[in-house]
């Protein structure tokens, strides 16, 4: 520890943190002092004998001195020896030295060998440039390496993260380039599947063999695993993933290659692993078509344009040149975000006519219809994105009135408004949870579902146009509603994931709902594209479903997360575990799986992840007057009424629990507890 410490005072302060002219000249005096010992052995090698360093006995080898210094340091000034940094040096300083080397040894070789200078043999000229080159190369060789130790000591010393790179390709190495000056990070090599590599250096730092990672993270107390494989299959991503987790050490994974070459991620972006990349789900690559076909050059308005969903959707659909794009929100902090985001994103995108796509903010309620009509008259959307919505399902147990306006009342205003202005398309962003139901979002969510399947049938359409018409003398619209399905989206707000990875930062513990609870879950763009590409399926009235691949049980991805953060999961089979996942309950409404359908027929689209589902609904006539009702019982806030009208309208919803509205309990106790 006392040698540590000496590193660290003598080197770490005083050498490695030196001002720079300093430096420089140390470096400058090492070279002077090279030119007089390649000279002194030169003159050995040529002559036999030391050469005498009495200027009277032997003035030659003085003079030959002399005339190096002269010579090579105005030269190694000109070519910029004296600006690079010994530590960082690698191939490309090399490639410098021997350049300027060269130059130095052709000057030498054509006054002393060429020319020729009395007393001084002519082949010194070609033996002294070669000893200065070995003795200057080595020299910065040495240093580096000396430097780069003392580094990984001291970092050592002082709890740095001691990393491996996972993977040896043109990734790892920018990764490793990259890291080179980092303060929190030490790079120590790299791990790599290819046989051929195990056991060669790679810029100066070795390629290990993967099998062996237990022996090399206890041999160099490493702490971190840096994935640096950006073109491997995601089955093979996975299994690398599922290797490491055993190993209980922090994994964390880096930016694209491209990303990083284009400046788009720094080294600082190094993320931790996500749910995404533990699920066995390649990404396939979206129908540029379908993307475009209501978005190119066309007037897009997105509802919720600040929420998780709402702002994927504004970003993907950037891409696709819209000429206008809306943003309504109802959150003032939210539409800021997202339209700095957005317009900087138009600025940056060098194939993006700055000008060409019109970005407008608009604060609004999706229960305004007043406010949504204005905005929708005054733009003419030809294409809409309702992603508005009241999501988390324990808050929308709490706050069911709400909920209902916001839900179900929201979309059938915006709908309602489309019909008036002409909107061609209509997509209403839908979840699994209005399957067969136990709570009030997922039971608001299947009734906004049923609003547009009424709404989309030619005769109601024709009933609410003359409706319309008796008013403000509009020609039949021609609206094309359709809802897409989906389950869980990774990273959207109130996700497992962050929720985990804050109790892990805290020291847990882990707080799961039930042991057996299962999830679908979708990235967020992989989410708003395959959104974005069933519009352009739609035909009116349709529900469409995305193939979310496999469930995945929330304790063991619970454990996982654990695992790649380098901790070990505290049980009763491991009391000497790091984290605890505390078993707490299913929250109000909350079920055990979900599902995507109501029947089991969906049909195949164009798209292989995407299906329809062809599910009853009411007319529209039938199902206003329940809205009527259902509007009447929100507004005096009669909770019993309003779930006994849920149950009514949507077909197989059975809360799982009795009322628990705040409003109610607070004014009704005992009836509630009954209920």
């Amino acid at each position: 520890m006392l040698n540590l410490k000496f590193f660290q005072n003598i080197f770490l302060q005083k050498l490695l943190n030196a001002p720079r002219l300093v430096k420089q000249f140390a470096v400058l005096i090492l070279d002077v002092f090279f030119c007089i010992f390649s000279s002194w052995v030169s003159f050995y090698l040529r002559l036999g004998e030391y050469p005498n360093l009495s200027l009277n006995n032997n003035p030659s080898f003085l003079i030959n001195s002399v005339i190096s210094i002269l010579i090579a340091i105005p030269i190694f000034i000109k070519n910029g020896f004296y600006l690079s940094i010994f530590r960082f040096s690698g191939l490309g300083a090399i490639g410098l030295l021997l350049k300027t080397l060269l130059l130095y040894g052709l000057i030498c070789t054509l006054l002393f060998t060429f020319i020729g200078i009395n007393g001084i043999p002519r082949t010194i000229g070609i033996i002294q440039p070669i000893i200065l080159f070995i003795l200057i190369t080595s020299s910065r060789i040495f240093v580096s390496y000396f430097l780069n130790n003392i580094i990984f000591y001291i970092s050592k010393f002082k709890e740095k993260d001691i990393v491996l790179i996972y993977g040896a390709g043109k990734a790892g190495r920018e990764l490793a380039s990259g890291l080179i000056n980092s303060k929190n990070m030490h790079v120590i090599g790299y791990l790599d599947d290819d046989d051929k590599l195990h056991g060669h250096f790679l810029n100066g730092l070795k390629i290990f063999n993967p099998e062996n990672i237990l022996t090399i993270i206890k041999q160099f107390c490493v702490t971190k695993i840096l994935l640096a494989i950006p073109s491997v299959t995601k089955t093979v991503r996975t299994n690398i993933i599922l290797k490491l987790s055993k190993f209980n050490i922090s994994v964390h994974t880096v930016p694209s290659l491209g990303d990083l070459l284009n400046g788009k991620i720094a080294i600082s972006d190094i993320r931790e692993l996500e749910i995404d990349d533990l699920l066995n789900r390649d990404i396939i690559e979206p129908d540029i078509e379908l993307l475009k076909y209501n978005i190119y050059k066309k007037v897009v308005l997105v509802t919720g344009a600040g929420g998780s969903i709402g702002s994927e959707l504004c970003r993907q659909i950037i891409k696709h040149k819209p000429s206008h794009l809306l943003l309504v929100e109802i959150s003032e902090s939210a539409l800021y975000q997202i339209n700095k985001e957005i317009e900087r994103e138009l600025f940056l995108d060098n194939s993006h006519n700055y000008e060409a796509t019109k970005l407008v903010p608009l604060l609004a309620s999706v229960c305004d219809e007043a406010r949504i009509n204005l905005i929708m008259q005054t733009w003419k959307p030809q294409t809409v994105y309702h992603a508005a919505a009241y999501k988390h399902v324990p808050l929308v147990e709490h706050n069911p009135a709400e909920a209902i306006l916001n839900n179900v009342f929201g979309t059938k205003i915006c709908a309602e408004v489309a019909l008036r202005n002409d909107v061609k398309n209509f997509v209403l962003i839908s979840t699994d949870k209005a399957v067969r139901p136990t709570n009030i979002m997922g039971a608001t969510k299947r009734l906004s579902e049923m609003v547009l399947q009424a709404l989309n049938k030619s005769e109601l359409t024709a009933n609410t146009s003359s409706q319309f018409n008796s008013n403000l003398n509009f020609r039949l619209p021609t609206t094309c509603f359709s809802m897409v399905r989906f389950g869980n989206v990774l990273g959207s707000s109130g996700s497992v994931v962050p929720l985990f990875r804050e109790q892990i930062k805290n020291g847990g513990p882990i707080t799961l709902t039930h042991p057996d609870i299962i999830r679908y879950f979708m990235t967020i763009p992989e989410a708003a594209q395959l959104v974005i590409q069933s519009s352009a399926l739609g035909t009116g009235g349709d529900v469409f479903v995305l193939d979310m691949g496999k469930p995945v049980k929330i304790y063991n991805l619970a454990c996982r997360i654990v695992e790649l953060s380098g901790l070990r999961v505290k049980n009763s089979e491991n009391q000497d575990g790091d984290i605890e996942i505390k078993i707490i309950g299913l929250r109000p409404g909350e079920k055990l799986y979900e599902e995507l359908l109501i029947g089991n027929n969906p049909m195949p689209t164009k798209h292989n992840r995407i299906y329809t589902s062809n599910e009853k609904f009411m007319t529209w006539d039938h199902l206003e007057k329940h809205l009527n009702n259902l509007k009447l019982a929100v507004i005096k806030n009669d909770i019993p009424c309003i779930i006994n009208i849920l149950q009514l309208l949507v077909d197989g919803y059975v809360p799982n629990q009795g009322i628990v509205d705040w409003v109610h309990l607070e004014m009704f106790p005992i009836n509630s507890i009954n209920n």
